[in-house]
């Protein structure tokens, strides 16, 4: 199963690093071909340390769209979207994708929010609920595709194309002999699929994927992408200091739902134009700490999150005062100079602007 699939993944470069989930592949000793097939080919990316969960029982949309931040009543079987879960002050817990499948949502969560995020969803199911929650993690793999040529990477395997046309749809398709549900989007600003299947066919479907030109990319390449792209990620970006709309994320909320959890602090924050603060990315001249304070003028005005190395130089995201500026602003991180710059899966503008 997972041990098979981690030893092909060695034989073929992979460095392993522990995460509390256990062992992934943190490179491949190929960085930056990695980071070039995301962009102009296709990437593939094991994911299988992020949590999937399975709500089922007839309640089960009712129960999600109370608990989060998307609409789920009007999603049929086969549609999915990205969700936030969030605190009862709209602080953020995690940025998860939802599957609509005939009797249940799977939902694909960070792989260091799995266990509170059961913790916390079981609190909200009461003895009337028509709600069972499953943690499919153990038994279930995710690879994730990257790239332009996903499409045709696909298609090599007899995948019938489109799955879809809108971001998360799904289709349930027999590749090679495997049952796998193939989703649209990777969690990125990016082409691509994410593909979900059972722990036992993980192997030959990874010697699959890579005999048809997928190039293996490792946990640290793919954070340097997530950085690269804007994508925020538990105890970096999100964190009980943020709410969703500050961290970008408003492509992920729904402004005409009822009632859900943390939706007073959020509908009065869009409401009154009161968001203090955005996440952006930071071109950096050299390196910093997360941490790290941003100050314009000596005066602080933000704070450095996450930073990567790429062959353009440095690059963060970063939380920045809204009456500051944005793309363009010069800062100060510590004693580095910096620059705010535009990252393509973030958003910042109320709806309707």
């Amino acid at each position: 199963m997972i041990e098979q699939l981690q030893d092909i993944q060695r034989n073929t470069g992979a460095i392993f690093e522990p995460v509390t989930e256990g062992m992934i592949p943190a490179s491949f000793g190929n960085d930056a071909v990695a980071i070039q097939a995301a962009y102009q080919g296709v990437a593939l990316v094991d994911l299988s340390h992020w949590g999937l969960l399975k709500i089922s029982d007839d309640d089960r949309l009712r129960f999600l769209h109370n608990q989060s931040t998307n609409d789920f009543q009007g999603l049929q079987p086969g549609q999915g979207c990205d969700t936030v879960f969030v605190t009862s002050t709209a602080r953020t817990i995690d940025l998860s994708t939802a599957y609509v499948t005939e009797d249940a949502v799977l939902v694909l969560v960070s792989p260091n929010r799995r266990q509170q995020l059961i913790a916390w969803l079981d609190r909200y199911i009461f003895p009337m609920d028509r709600v069972v929650l499953t943690d499919l993690s153990s038994n279930n793999c995710v690879f994730s595709l990257i790239g332009s040529e996903s499409d045709a990477l696909l298609e090599k395997l007899g995948v019938s194309m489109p799955i879809g046309e809108d971001y998360a749809s799904h289709q349930q398709v027999r590749v090679e002999n495997c049952s796998v549900r193939i989703a649209v989007g990777n969690g990125l600003a990016l082409p691509g699929y994410t593909l979900i299947f059972a722990a036992n066919e993980a192997a030959n479907l990874w010697i699959k994927l890579t005999e048809l030109g997928a190039i293996p990319m490792g946990d640290r390449v793919w954070n340097q992408l997530r950085i690269q792209q804007g994508r925020p990620v538990p105890d970096c970006e999100l964190t009980e200091d943020y709410n969703p709309l500050e961290a970008g994320l408003w492509q992920t909320i729904s402004f005409n739902k009822g009632c859900y959890i943390g939706q007073e602090t959020i509908a009065r924050l869009n409401t009154y134009k009161g968001v203090k603060q955005h996440l952006w990315g930071v071109r950096l001249a050299s390196p910093a700490e997360p941490g790290t304070v941003i100050t314009v003028e000596n005066e602080k005005v933000g704070k450095l999150t996450s930073i990567t190395v790429t062959e353009q130089g440095y690059l963060g995201l970063a939380y920045i005062r809204t009456k500051a500026g944005g793309m363009g602003l010069k800062v100060q991180i510590g004693e580095v100079e910096g620059e705010i710059i535009d990252v393509p899966f973030l958003t910042h503008d109320y709806p309707g602007e």
